[in-house]
């Protein structure tokens, strides 16, 4: 028995020949309850059947219960990683082949990331088949097509002698943006993913201070960090560039919107002779080692730096005001030990006045 609809909503004519429709179906040996549920699901999988329409949907259901932190992240590797490639595949034919393609192209820019965007493929499609709008039993096949990596820590120079190849390397950059995103970086320690959204309101030039609000931060507490004297007078060239964007490192394609992307720094470096030396995020290893055995600089100082939360305080008092001037101090001392560098191979002496 099948149900055709309401009398007087279906009328006696249309529902003979939806009675004919039925009855032909099951001379042809279909099951017209299986042929109605098959045609429900076309339809509602033709409304909201793409693979950028259930992502968007899943990221909404799990940001609910995730960190600013990690939906930032998450909607970064969609945006960024994702959807330029798979935005417009079909929800229900998208394969483990399309999906692994775009996950080797990402493995070869940034080896964590595409092993975070297989996981976020993965349950995507487990939301599809949930939502009925994929087959059950058709989960995505990627255990193993990514090439394994070695884990550890960030690549990154710790060696003093090492460190006059990596300023070689970023002077030889041509692009301005990259060469100064890359010093700030550099100079500040400061993670890549929130200096390649720097702000321009986020920057006070004149006290040599940088800004950062706490929904930027991966601890999620506002954040001053000191400017050497070296960064100003590069950020205001480029302030000259900026032609009414809101980023100091605007995107290509759409300045106005968005902003360079993280991984085009490592990028940068890669091709310009850096592979498997060093990546931006290492830059933060390199202050803490370097800096604290060079310089002689207190570790508390280095942490603060850095924005490293420290057990047992209050992380907002610590970030906005705690060892500020020592910073200052710091920040200054260690571009002025980068540029010592520049010019000689050799590595410069302690500095007498350490913090």
């Amino acid at each position: 028995m099948i149900g055709l609809g309401s009398y007087p909503d279906v009328s006696a004519s249309i529902a003979r020949i939806q009675a004919e429709e039925i009855q032909q179906r099951l001379r042809q040996g279909i099951d017209p309850v299986e042929h109605k549920k098959s045609e429900k699901q076309k339809q509602e999988t033709a409304i909201r059947g793409t693979f950028k329409a259930i992502a968007e949907e899943w990221y909404a259901h799990k940001a609910k219960g995730w960190a600013k932190e990690t939906a930032r992240k998450a909607r970064g590797i969609m945006d960024d990683s994702l959807f330029p490639r798979l935005a417009k595949k079909s929800i229900t034919d998208i394969s483990s082949a399309d999906v692994k393609l775009v996950l080797i192209e990402i493995h070869e820019r940034a080896p964590r990331l595409a092993v975070k965007a297989r996981q976020y493929c993965n349950q995507i499609i487990g939301y599809a088949i949930q939502e009925g709008l994929r087959e059950d039993g058709r989960e995505l096949s990627l255990k193993g097509a990514l090439p394994k990596s070695i884990k550890g820590h960030y690549a990154a120079v710790t060696k003093p002698n090492d460190l006059p190849a990596l300023i070689k390397a970023i002077d030889g950059i041509n692009s301005i943006h990259s060469k100064v995103a890359l010093l700030v970086c550099l100079y500040t320690a400061t993670r890549p993913g929130v200096v390649a959204g720097m702000r321009w309101d986020e920057l006070n030039l004149e006290n040599r201070e940088w800004h950062i609000p706490a929904r930027r931060m991966k601890m999620g507490n506002d954040h001053i960090t000191p400017l050497p004297g070296q960064l100003i007078s590069m950020l205001s060239e480029l302030q000259k560039l900026s032609h009414e964007s809101p980023f100091v490192f605007p995107g290509f394609r759409d300045p106005i919107n968005q902003h360079m992307h993280r991984d085009s720094l490592s990028k940068v470096l890669r091709e310009n002779g850096m592979r498997g030396k060093t990546v931006t995020h290492g830059f933060r290893a390199t202050l803490r080692t370097i800096a604290r055995e060079r310089l002689r600089i207190d570790p508390d100082v280095l942490e603060a730096q850095i924005a490293h939360a420290k057990k047992g305080e209050v992380q907002a008092a610590y970030d906005r005001t705690q060892f500020l001037d020592e910073r200052h101090k710091l920040i200054q001392q260690w571009a002025d030990y980068i540029d010592a560098l520049k010019t000689s191979e050799i590595v410069v002496p302690l500095f007498k006045n350490a913090i």
